[in-house]
């Protein structure tokens, strides 16, 4: 029997339990489907985890003290309180560090803004004059606060763009205007203009004070700890030279001789994003298996139904050996019918995926998903996969059945 004339027998065989048929491939259709959408929606997660870091700042390396211990638990990465603002005064020491261009400290705590009736809750961040620079942030309107304001304690405040979303909703120009954070008054300088969500969390919602000013009025007095330092290199050439100056300097500030001992860690974006990627390819690989788990359950409604398919055409098959047909006929018929069931519920298993894909985004907000060639790929040769192991039992069945007694089956 050539290959299209046992195709066209697998056809006749399977049209004749249309709906069997079409039940079956269905099992196929949502394991596919389920396969391209949840890993779609990890490798949107990554890719959108990738541009949030390249938009912390370019050429950008972070210092963060170590972690602490406490009744010899570790506390955390960055737990420590060991930076501080001599730190930063060393490192934009360019005799000390020639590859860093600028050195930003940070710290921060809870804020609470009211203005009029209205109240946010938000994250605080107090740094210097070059946060833009740095951060890569834009504003919005307005103008962020200079070196005198920073050196001056000046209560001034320069909004994030969910910030001035949620205590100006009608559109009121926030510039001038004065909002209470944490029961202190500050006037508003300046709107950052929107960078957006991702796993990093909303890189939006916080508002930005001078250092000094978050010392002296909003985290108890009396505070002077920097949480990170972000230090920009001169060139993406220069990061690795930054970094060995970085730490270099702050081993000599905070004399101490063995770098293991060292009571900060630096990271360069490269190994943030490595940190990153490594954390969401992850999940991609775990929202991937747990859909595959359902293309199994309908390879094995594949043998089932082939299975019951077998015991219906005894007759037929014990006929078709009778006249002649060979047994590799019987077990490609049969190969046939249970890979055209998984091929065709593969392919409209990527369409439905596809679309599924395509379309999740808008339902749910801030999701992001991509659909890659690869994953496509790899689920349809898998529904195939899926075919023809789990056919081979059923056509290897039928095509060892004894032609005199298939003839005598009732």
């Amino acid at each position: 029997m050539s290959v299209l004339e046992a195709l066209r027998v697998a056809w006749g065989g399977l049209t004749a339990n249309r709906l069997r048929s079409g039940l079956t491939m269905l099992g196929i259709l949502i394991g596919v489907g389920a396969v391209i959408l949840l890993v779609a929606v990890g490798n949107g997660t990554s890719e959108r985890v990738q541009q949030q870091i390249e938009s912390l700042g370019s050429n950008l390396l972070v210092v963060y003290p170590a972690a602490t211990t406490s009744n010899g638990v570790s506390q955390g990465f960055a737990s420590g309180s060991t930076l501080t603002m001599a730190d930063v005064q060393a490192l934009q020491n360019r005799q000390n560090a020639p590859n860093v261009v600028a050195a930003v400290p940070t710290t921060g705590g809870r804020a609470q803004l009211t203005y009029g009736d209205l109240n946010w809750a938000s994250s605080l961040t107090g740094t210097t004059q070059d946060f833009p620079q740095v951060r890569d942030y834009q504003l919005a309107e307005g103008q962020f606060f200079t070196q005198a304001q920073v050196q001056g304690d000046a209560k001034v405040a320069v909004l994030g763009a969910t910030v001035a979303q949620e205590l100006f909703p009608t559109g009121q120009d926030p510039i001038g205007q004065t909002v209470y954070i944490n029961r202190q008054a500050f006037q508003v300088i300046g709107v950052f203009a929107a960078k957006g969500t991702s796993g990093l969390g909303n890189q939006d919602d916080f508002v930005a004070v001078p250092i000094t000013t978050a010392w002296a009025y909003l985290l108890g007095g009396g505070q002077t700890n920097v949480q990170e330092i972000f230090v920009e290199a001169s060139s993406a050439a220069a990061i690795q030279a930054a970094q060995a100056e970085i730490t270099e300097t702050l081993l000599e500030t905070h004399h101490i001789s063995d770098p293991a001992q060292a009571d900060f860690q630096v990271l360069n974006q490269a190994q943030i994003l490595s940190t990153a990627s490594q954390t969401t390819q992850t999940l991609t690989v775990l929202l991937g298996a747990i859909a595959a788990i359902s293309l199994v359950v309908g390879g094995i409604g594949i043998m089932n139904i082939m299975l019951v398919t077998v015991t219906e055409r005894t007759r037929e098959i014990g006929i078709r050996k009778a006249i002649g047909a060979r047994r590799r006929d019987v077990l490609l018929q049969f190969l046939i019918e249970s890979m055209f069931l998984s091929a065709v519920g593969g392919v409209l298993g990527i369409v439905v995926g596809g679309l599924a894909a395509l379309e999740l985004p808008n339902l749910v907000t801030g999701l992001t998903t991509l659909v890659s060639g690869p994953s496509v790929l790899l689920a349809f040769g898998v529904s195939v996969g899926i075919g023809l192991f789990f056919g081979i039992y059923p056509a290897n069945r039928a095509a060892r059945l004894n032609p005199i007694e298939a003839l005598r089956y009732e």
